[in-house]
């Protein structure tokens, strides 16, 4: 590695920064826009869990309801 960095080195080393630092903006953005959809997905995922819950607690229910009926 160098000791000394010449004007052209650094200037070179300047636009690097800037044009990465761009393109980690843009990849904010994107990131935010994803947590939406990923709101949307986690709101589907906890209807349906909670509608298989309450099927099996109906079904759970009508079983034994028929168990007890029948003893």
């Amino acid at each position: 590695m160098r000791a000394t960095w010449t004007d052209e080195r650094l200037d070179d080393l300047r636009d690097e920064v800037v044009r990465q630092g761009g393109r980690i903006d843009a990849m904010g953005a994107r990131i935010d826009a994803m947590g939406g959809r990923i709101d949307k997905l986690t709101h589907a995922i906890v209807v349906v869990g909670g509608s298989l819950l309450a099927a099996f607690i109906a079904f759970t229910a009508a079983l034994l309801g028929l168990i007890i009926t029948r003893l």
